[in-house]
């Protein structure tokens, strides 16, 4: 008998062990032949750069649960330890399989197209002569020899820092040395060779390692091989205590740099004796060492993808242009009060976002600019625009949320600007980051104060706006108005939750939202009324929302997740996930926008939201869900959903053994979402240039 408690550990997938598959899929991008080559390496790079970061803060976080001794299981029935010894065998076969693909294939193709990647043992000896001066004038001022012996103590190694570890002997007696290769340099130098057609690049390392010697002038060095490690950076801050947010961040990020020590990659080939001595000195367990077989830390590939000259191996340029609601006008006011503005990103450009906050900034009608920031960019306009407003003496609040995870001391920077600007700066809530992406613009016109507010799914970010897929919503509707002001309102005083009209906030009444319309559409699904439930996001393993979904599931309801990354569903068991598919698109721009679609027996429902369904959201943060209403735009979100569901490209769907397995073409339409999206965007604004051409008026010449 099926068990209809929904409890039971084998219809959910564990959260981290998740994750690791959608880094796979990111790997499979790297291993797809349809992909350019640059863009392959770029993916690579990016494999590398997501482990760091879920070794930092998951296994980090993991490992800590199971030494002060919490055994609890989670949702899939696996506890602290048996999380990461699964971890643990799942990181060592991917880091296996990314390093293969690494030297069989990608560093065979780079040679095809002119880009050798060279070791010592191919070097020419005029090109040793080259690299010795290189070495003499550029690398030898820079580096610091570490010896270790009873008057010097193992030194402290900074987290992801690319080092040597270095055995030297004299009078019979070894000694250990590392040398940490320096980051100011570039991780790779191009070297000339007889031809003009390719180009020569050897590893900063490795032309440490053929110098070596004059680093330890009267030692034997008996060996020297490259090692980096990965400590534990998952801040942890008593708000409580603190005295000021701002200086105990500071302080915890300085910390950072010094954490446990959490992985040791190593050359495959090191010595012995020096995985010894690195295992002992960082106390590091042996599943945790990772022998690499090529150059530690592939995120130099990033550097690599930016050379000039090699357009041809990327994707085409695409350069966004006017969202399809505003061709047409320059004035956004009056855009946004005849109307709801639909923003696509980044098939549509991100610009009428920062054009609104920078026009709000030097307009005298506007009398107040609220704004959230969680990510921005390093030289933000948005932020120059905020103080700009503030300088011109203008009421300006903004939330900047100090506490996102590895944008802290870009966020700090930020504040200060703002705050000597004259802005109002604020944190946000005690033991809560606010992650909601809001803008209020209070405007004085003729007819008396108007409130313009955005509300997005993604951040504030210029920058990651051009490679994250986003949606937005410009609007004067007075309802969203007010709740926005009390929203802001309760993020800079002690106003309780408000009560909202139309918006829904976390953790405050979010979650009890969703919950709700999942169980109107179960309980249509009962009465025999057609049923269906579209949810896009980033990543779904919120236990009471998952046993919600399998409910309505079991019920009839017809439910499509389009899940990003980590996703505890499972599809496809019999009498709980039948009517469930889950697929994930990894393609060229990172899914990102979180839509939430209920068909309610006819009278469609369509959210967007900057929360995605996991604890951390619904629990911990500020977010934001907000309805669709304009009937244009909504029309324009299904057409997405439903290109989204239609993709036979990037799209892969999870079957009920929790694989990810390609879409079979065969009798399909060729659909890459993405690029139908970019298109799209694109004749949107040639159709409007020949609407326009149309319309001017051309007199004709009598030819006599």
């Amino acid at each position: 008998m099926i068990d209809k408690t929904f409890d039971k550990v084998e219809y959910y997938d564990n959260r981290e062990l998740s994750w690791l598959e959608f880094n796979q899929r990111v790997l499979d991008e790297a291993e797809n032949p349809e992909n350019p080559l640059f863009e392959r390496i770029k993916f690579l790079s990016i494999v590398s750069s997501n482990l760091d970061e879920f070794i930092m803060v998951r296994v980090a976080s993991l490992k800590e649960q199971v030494n002060v001794g919490y055994e609890k299981k989670d949702i899939a029935g696996l506890s602290p330890k048996e999380q990461l010894n699964k971890i643990s065998n799942r990181i060592h076969r991917l880091v296996e399989e990314q390093y293969s693909h690494y030297k069989r294939s990608i560093v065979p193709l780079l040679k095809t197209k002119g880009i050798n990647l060279i070791h010592i043992s191919d070097l020419s000896d005029k090109q040793k002569s080259y690299l010795e001066e290189y070495f003499t004038e550029i690398i030898y001022p820079v580096l610091t020899p570490l010896a270790v012996d009873s008057s010097r103590p193992f030194p402290l190694i900074l987290n992801k820092s690319l080092n040597l570890a270095i055995l030297v002997k004299r009078d019979e007696e070894e000694v250990f040395a590392t040398v940490q290769v320096p980051s100011v340099l570039p991780r790779y130098v191009e070297i000339p060779n007889s031809t003009c057609e390719n180009k020569d690049y050897i590893l900063l390392e490795d032309v440490i390692k053929l110098f070596i010697k004059r680093l330890f002038v009267g030692f034997d060095v008996i060996c020297s091989f490259s090692y980096r490690i990965t400590r534990d950076a998952d801040l942890t801050i008593d708000e409580e205590e603190a005295d000021d947010l701002l200086i105990e961040i500071e302080k915890s990020v300085k910390k950072r740099k010094w954490g446990e020590a959490i992985r040791l990659e190593v050359a495959y080939d090191m010595d012995e004796r020096l995985v010894n001595i690195l295992k002992y000195a960082l106390s590091i367990h042996e599943k945790d060492i990772y022998y690499i077989n090529g150059p530690l830390d592939l995120t130099y590939l990033m550097k690599l993808y930016d050379l000039k000259g090699f357009d041809k191996l990327k994707y085409d340029k695409y350069k966004p242009g006017t969202p399809k609601d505003l061709l047409g006008d320059n004035d956004i006011f009056k855009v946004v009060r005849e109307r709801d503005v639909f923003l696509h990103h980044p098939f549509e450009s991100f610009s009428p976002v920062v054009a609104l906050i920078k026009r709000a900034a030097k307009d005298d009608k506007v009398l107040a600019i609220k704004q959230t920031l969680y990510r921005v960019s390093g030289r933000s306009p948005i932020v120059k625009a905020l103080a700009e407003a503030a300088e011109s003496g203008k009421q300006v609040t903004v939330l900047v949320e100090l506490k996102a995870r590895f944008d802290e001391e870009n966020n700090i920077q930020w504040a200060r600007r703002l705050e000597k600007s004259g802005c109002h700066v604020i944190y946000g809530l005690l033991g809560l980051k606010t992650h909601s992406k809001i803008t209020l613009i209070v405007r004085m016109e003729h007819d008396g104060i108007r409130r313009y507010v955005h509300l997005g799914t993604g951040n504030y970010n210029d920058i990651t706006a051009r490679f994250y897929t986003d949606m937005g919503i410009l609007t004067c509707n007075e309802k969203i108005g007010a709740d926005t002001s009390a929203v802001f309102n309760t993020l800079s005083g002690y106003s309780e939750p408000p009560r909202l009209y139309k918006l829904t906030m976390a953790p405050t009444g979010l979650r009890k939202k969703l919950m709700q319309l999942i169980e109107k559409e179960e309980n249509n699904a009962i009465l025999g009324k057609k049923a269906k439930i579209i949810l896009k996001m980033n990543s779904l393993c919120d236990p009471k929302i998952m046993k919600a979904i399998y409910k309505a599931s079991s019920a009839g309801v017809e439910i499509e997740l389009i899940v990003r990354g980590i996703c505890g569903i499972i599809p496809g068991i019999e009498d709980i996930s039948d009517n469930i598919t889950v697929r994930s698109i990894v393609g060229r721009y990172l899914e990102h926008s979180r839509v939430f679609y209920f068909y309610n027996d006819g009278h469609e429902e369509i959210y967007l939201s900057s929360a995605d369904c996991m604890p951390r959201n619904l629990n911990r943060r500020v977010e934001l869900l907000f309805p669709v209403e304009d009937e244009a735009i909504k029309t324009r979100i299904k057409k997405i959903l439903d290109i989204l569901l239609k993709d036979t490209v990037k799209a892969k769907i999870k079957n009920s053994h929790g694989e990810y397995i390609k879409i079979d073409r065969r009798g399909k339409k060729v659909i890459d979402s993405q690029e139908y999206f970019s298109k799209l965007a694109t004749n949107a604004i040639k159709e409007y240039s020949v609407e326009k051409e149309k319309d001017i008026f051309i007199p004709i010449m009598n030819s006599d």
